[in-house]
């Protein structure tokens, strides 16, 4: 089976399963809702094109509708979170525990999940263990010391972990569009070289890249950071 098949079928079983719910339970409420009791007062006669409504049966109805209603639209964000993440696994041929951690903490950290893939893909190729050799750990390859900056104390051996390593390494660019004032290949190349180097290199009148903001930008579009 292809990785991320069966977890599609049981995320479009689900969705269909509610769906038949939601039409079921409508059908069912609207098909016992009790009739008014033949020896009961006659309500007055009501103006033409006028009706009547039941406030209790009404308010009940609708509760329950809206309850059915935020269960289907649950299910619907589950479904797109689903095959946004099966994208991503079968576009960069990782796992979709993987895929789905790098969308959910780039997210998490305001960073448009297109671009933190194609950042994790550049730096490490998606191997958890990648380590540079100036130092520069796990999957967005952030070094210590700049982790320490965001995390205080924490250990190089706890950069190995993806979810921390990202979460490290995402809130880092993040930060840099905001310095840069929202100039991202500038927050890459400083993110990439470090921001004594870009500066340095600008201060002698020369061009600061080194190639990594147009290879890691090419064909996108978005503005890097979502939130």
């Amino acid at each position: 089976m292809h990785r991320g098949d069966g977890f599609r079928r049981r995320t479009r079983i689900k969705q269909t399963v509610l769906a038949i719910s939601f039409f079921s339970a409508l059908g069912f409420l609207l098909g016992n809702r009790e009739p008014a009791a033949p020896d009961a007062e006659a309500a007055p006669v009501a103006r033409r094109g006028a009706f009547r409504i039941d406030l209790s049966t009404d308010r009940t109805l609708t509760a329950q509708l809206d309850s059915a209603r935020g269960e289907l639209e649950l299910a619907h964000t589950q479904l797109e979170r689903a095959n946004r993440i099966i994208g991503f696994s079968t576009q960069y041929g990782i796992n979709a525990e993987l895929a789905g951690t790098i969308a959910d903490v780039a997210r998490a950290e305001g960073i448009d999940p297109e671009l933190a893939f194609r950042l994790v893909k550049l730096e490490s190729d998606f191997n958890v263990h990648a380590t540079s050799p100036v130092g520069a750990v796990g999957l967005t390859q952030v070094m210590p010391s700049t982790a320490r900056f965001y995390h205080k104390g924490i250990t190089t051996q706890r950069l190995y972990e993806p979810n921390t390593n990202l979460r490290v390494g995402f809130r880092y660019l993040r930060g840099l569009v905001k310095e840069y004032h929202g100039d991202m290949k500038t927050a890459l190349l400083v993110y990439n070289r470090g921001p004594a180097a870009v500066a340095k290199s600008r201060a002698q009148g020369n061009n600061p890249s080194n190639g990594y903001d147009r290879i890691l930008t090419k064909g996108y579009k978005g503005r890097g950071i979502v939130n």
